[in-house]
């Protein structure tokens, strides 16, 4: 099943707002175009046409920035403390949970090296914790634990809890998996 119904709402929704010119939006290490006369989204950095989930992500993205985005919280929210995610929890960690742990099972450290590509910072939590800027006033929080005598490796991907003001539970999924690729 193709993303074009999903896409075709989501241009319908950001150009009834009638934003006054083409857009562009820094989402992750890419700044992307918003060509509001042809409906296409293409990354700056690479010249090429954004994938479709991407496309819907960052229309999703701008509809609410013009409609003006929820003040961050400063409360994180683990996915599964989100309201009405009941049955998501398996594709949310698929996507973005185990990639990480996969990638930076056996060296938690390196996570730190996405800090000179993307827009994030060290924090404390965990053994290793980044806060990285998705778009502009969506952090996303990655925790990672060590493996130990006891446990193997973990990880866990935490929101602001304005979040949900900004994206539906499967926005949010595909923004983790982005996300988790991302490192």
């Amino acid at each position: 099943m193709g993303y074009e119904a999903a896409i075709t709402k989501a241009w319908q929704d950001l150009l009834k707002l009638k934003p006054k010119q083409d857009i562009t939006v820094k989402f992750l290490a890419d700044e992307y175009a918003v060509d509001l006369e042809k409906k296409k989204v293409f990354s700056l950095v690479c010249n090429v046409l954004a994938k479709d989930f991407t496309t819907i992500l960052i229309l999703h993205y701008l509809t609410q920035q013009l409609k003006g985005l929820p003040k961050l919280i400063g409360e994180w929210l683990t996915f599964r403390e989100f309201s009405g995610i009941e049955g998501y929890y398996p594709a949310f960690k698929k996507r973005a949970i185990e990639p990480i742990i996969r990638k930076y099972a056996k060296s938690p450290a390196s996570l730190l090296d996405c800090l000179d590509r993307l827009p994030a910072k060290r924090v404390e939590g965990g053994d290793v914790s980044i806060v990285l800027n998705a778009f502009e006033g969506v952090p996303a929080l990655i925790q990672f634990w060590r493996q130990d005598e006891e446990f193997g490796p973990d990880a866990n991907m935490l929101f602001d809890k304005s979040v949900t003001g900004i994206f539906c539970t499967e926005d949010i999924i595909v923004l983790g998996g982005l996300v988790a690729a991302a490192l």
